[in-house]
């Protein structure tokens, strides 16, 4: 989907997602040291205010100007503050330097819409992004390919967690690789019952 149609779906109804951050972002970062992170992908902004609200430095992105509008009065009633980018993964990273060069002591990308490209430009941007000593953390929902092909989508087009975990090298180390059960009342994704999560932590 480009950032129009993005916006399209946004403006189709007051909330697309449940408003509550994501299951695995909490049950994986609940117990770090707040730092920087950097959540790709935010959406209406959830995981971005429940970050802040622990302390942590939050830069948060997506394509859609529409979602961005109301993940930033999420934040404002909130009372945190978080950097918004109206930007994709790949086009940030080659303007924003926080993103080039290892600013970042936790990247979140949750259920990212990052198609595949020929030099693995979005893996390597997740990768780029960490900090040493930083953590990765990946997870998009677990589909049936066929049934997903039969709706029009095909999710061998979109990056999976499984292919930024095949990008590791020995300057990382792969804590989590698992699927995992998903339990969401509320919002567009709750019929997916079933998460696919890598976590990573980058040693220098």
């Amino acid at each position: 989907m480009s950032a129009g149609e993005w916006d399209e779906r946004y403006a189709a109804g007051e909330r697309i997602w449940s408003g509550q951050p994501n299951q695995a972002l909490v049950a994986e970062v609940s117990e770090l040291a707040p730092g920087r992170a950097l959540d790709v992908g935010c959406g209406e902004g959830a995981d971005a205010v429940w970050l802040a609200r622990r302390g942590w430095d939050v830069t948060a992105l997506d394509v859609s100007s529409v979602a961005l509008g109301r993940a930033q009065q999420h934040a404002t009633e909130a009372g945190v503050a978080v950097r918004w980018l109206l930007a994709g993964l790949t086009e940030a990273a080659r303007t924003d330097a926080a993103l080039a060069e290892g600013g970042f002591d936790l990247v979140s990308a949750q259920y990212p819409a990052l198609l595949h490209a020929g030099d693995h430009e979005p893996e390597r941007a997740l990768l780029a992004a960490v900090a040493p000593g930083g953590i990765l953390l990946v997870v998009h929902h677990l589909i049936d390919a066929e049934h997903a092909r039969e709706s029009g989508l095909d999710p061998a087009d979109y990056v999976s967690p499984g292919d930024v975990a095949n990008l590791l090298d020995d300057r990382w180390l792969l804590e989590v690789h698992e699927e995992r059960p998903r339990h969401v009342v509320g919002g567009a994704g709750a019929h997916h019952t079933t998460d696919i999560v890598v976590r990573a932590r980058r040693l220098r």
